[in-house]
């Protein structure tokens, strides 16, 4: 697979997710929490802050483990979280995705080609030569070949974001998650960040986004949830939940993005 494409989209569910549970000492973020990404598909999480979106991410990615439900990869990877996971079964699931964060999470004292071929070296084993050749052909994609030299601190924001989406790339998963990607950005360095997001959903890649940026989800969205209190209150299509929800608690949510003051 060339890292500039995304998996070929065999038909059917890429993730299956059923009684998601998470709580941190008494309280409950995640409050049973179904879900299903078709491979392809971009689906968008949006809510309140503190509604257990990001918590959703980091429990598909295995950064948390959940304390109940189950987690299932197109059928060659299932974990009920209700039972004890062995460490295989965490790895296998760090494996399928890879996430881009909202703060960019580069190591500072690596260069950009460095923090891109560290996963894919260190952690998946791969040639060092090739993890190269396929970082810079990913840095080329995003308009940062001239950047494989520079730190971290001598880019802008979304020059950094744009490094992230690239290392998560390089890490051929099958699941991109990104967890509000534009929201530490300066409002005119959100575009370029948006737009190579776009680019991948054009494509074909399988996607779960973290957004508060609506118009961007009636884009680029198959499906769009909204969160609240650590539930599903309403999920489908954008044109929906973003323009008609049928839910109160959506409306009132989508109405003070659109019209804050």
């Amino acid at each position: 697979m060339s890292p500039t494409e995304p998996p070929l989209p065999d038909a059917g569910a890429l993730l299956t997710v059923r009684g998601l549970r998470k709580a941190f000492g008494r309280h409950e973020v995640l409050k049973s929490i179904d879900m299903d990404v078709t491979r392809g598909e971009v689906v968008t999480l949006i809510g309140p802050s503190g509604s257990g979106k990001t918590t959703v991410l980091r429990c598909l990615n295995g950064l948390e483990i959940p304390d109940a439900g189950i987690v299932e990869f197109s059928g060659e990877l299932s974990i009920d979280f209700s039972k004890p996971v062995s460490k295989k079964q965490l790895a296998a699931l760090r494996d399928r995705s890879a996430m881009v964060f909202q703060h960019y999470n580069l190591f500072p004292h690596k260069t950009v080609l460095e923090n891109v071929i560290e996963g894919p070296v260190q952690v998946q084993k791969r040639p060092k030569a090739e993890a190269i050749r396929e970082a810079r052909e990913l840095l080329a994609r995003v308009g940062l070949a001239d950047k494989e030299n520079s730190y971290p601190f001598e880019l802008s924001g979304g020059q950094q974001q744009r490094v992230g989406i690239v290392r998560a790339l390089a890490l051929r998963p099958q699941l991109l998650l990104f967890d509000e990607p534009t929201s530490a950005l300066d409002p005119e360095l959100v575009g370029d960040v948006l737009t190579v997001i776009k680019e991948l959903a054009d494509e074909g890649w399988t996607m779960v986004v973290v957004t508060h940026e609506l118009a961007f989800a009636r884009q680029v969205a198959d499906e769009v949830i909204f969160m609240d209190g650590g539930v599903v209150v309403e999920r489908g299509h954008p044109d929906t939940v973003l323009r008609a929800p049928r839910e109160e608690r959506t409306r009132q949510f989508v109405d003070r993005l659109l019209n804050p003051f």
